[in-house]
């Protein structure tokens, strides 16, 4: 019986925000990594080990499945359910390789502060959704006098299994992203910003997880979501995966070493460009500066997985904090000029955090692939992760326990 043969719902929950979807791939639901017995670290996940576990943080998705070669879509990530042009919260963007579009890095990284949702999409669709932020933004109330906002807005390329040329996100996509997201369980896989997306020659896609420190070190949480299309060599909790699957990059040119120029063919089982988004939350009283340190953890995270860091791989990490004393509120008149107070916590209470991120990133890239399912689109097919022969392999070298 396969691993995940007992769970047939539906991976794409309810379909209120979900394009055609006539030329769907398999809806049959697959399992999270630690389902089955796979646990990441030694940090405790939080209670729905998700980014969603840092309180008052919302995650929506619209999902475009239509036709043969529409695979795409858009994530929206609120740090906060209310005015964040008017509390903005502390933010930091890290770049580990900056082949990417990131909409409105510089000016987080120079203020030190969020001040509109995060959205994830796909890479030539960044000026339409910054587009339909600024709408957004511009109509909420309290807001009528605003002349300058800073949509941030990541991306990963798609292009493989959709026809990112046409651009087929629109103003009301992403509207419905942000107006649908919310607290509690967050769907992961082929969903949103990672309906058409690649990672280690298999199917990529949306995954979450979460970190929840014990109260001697502040019983604070730090939530993550990824987008996954990058490559590399898949290795789980150590594990050679990919090796063993025989799926991996570079594969083809050590295999044949002599074989160089015009007759090396590319395939995605072997390629390791394409992009990874980090999104980072945490509860913790930390300030721009630190952030900036968690959103470098998450790298390592990633190099946990087996990511190649390539050339073609734009690689980020955006991170903030929810905490209501550090938030940024516009100041009247009579403050601009007064001395703020901010608490926030020391360097040297930093570390647990950086672990928190370091654990929570790599699970999050094993459930984007553990959730996404076998996906057809432009005439390309991207095969889910053999769960049955994963497991077989990870039960080979130790790394699967009895329990969740």
């Amino acid at each position: 019986m396969s691993v995940f043969s007992v769970l047939a719902f539906s991976s794409f929950g309810t379909t209120k925000h979900m394009k055609e979807q006539s030329a769907s791939p398999s809806t049959q639901s697959r399992p999270r990594a630690r389902e089955l017995g796979i646990k990441v670290g030694i940090l405790p996940p939080g209670s729905l080990n998700a980014i969603t576990d840092v309180g008052g943080v919302l995650v929506g998705h619209t999902t475009l499945v239509r036709g043969e070669n529409i695979r795409t879509g858009v994530t929206a990530i609120l740090p906060h359910s209310g005015n964040l042009f008017r509390e903005k919260v502390p933010g930091a963007v890290f770049i580990g390789n900056g082949f990417g579009k990131l909409a409105g890095s510089t000016q987080v990284n120079e203020l030190g502060e969020i001040e509109s949702p995060i959205l994830l999409t796909s890479t030539l669709s960044v000026p339409r959704v910054a587009d339909a932020v600024l709408d957004y933004m511009l109509a909420l109330r309290g807001n009528e006098d605003v002349q300058s906002v800073n949509p941030l807005v990541a991306e990963t390329n798609d292009g493989y299994l959709n026809d990112i040329r046409g651009r087929h996100i629109t103003r009301d996509d992403v509207l419905a992203a942000i107006k649908s997201a919310k607290t509690g369980t967050v769907e992961e896989g082929c969903v949103g910003a990672g309906t058409g997306t690649v990672a280690f020659g298999f199917k990529g896609g949306i995954g979450t997880s979460s970190r929840k420190l014990p109260p001697n070190l502040g019983g604070f949480t730090v939530g993550i979501l990824v987008q996954t299309n990058f490559g590399g060599v898949l290795t789980i909790n150590g594990a050679p995966v990919g090796q063993e699957l025989d799926r991996y990059y570079l594969k083809d040119e050590l295999s044949q070493p002599v074989r160089t120029g015009n007759n090396k063919r590319v395939t995605k089982d072997s390629e390791a460009d394409g992009s990874v988004i980090v999104v980072i939350a945490t509860d913790a009283p930390v300030d721009a500066r630190n952030l900036r340190r968690m959103a470098a953890r998450a790298m390592m995270g990633l190099a946990r997985t087996g990511a190649a860091g390539s050339n073609g791989s734009g690689d980020y990490a955006i991170a903030f904090s929810t905490d209501t004393d550090v938030r940024v509120r516009q100041p009247t008149q009579n403050e601009r000029n007064t001395a703020r107070t901010i608490k926030s916590l020391p360097n040297d209470s930093m570390s647990p955090l950086f672990l928190a991120v370091i654990e929570a990133t790599e699970e999050a890239v094993y459930n984007s692939l553990f959730r996404a399912i076998t996906t057809t689109g432009r005439g390309h097919t991207v095969e889910a992760l053999p769960l049955d022969r994963t497991l077989e392999i990870l039960r080979k070298h130790g790394l699967v326990s009895i329990g969740p």
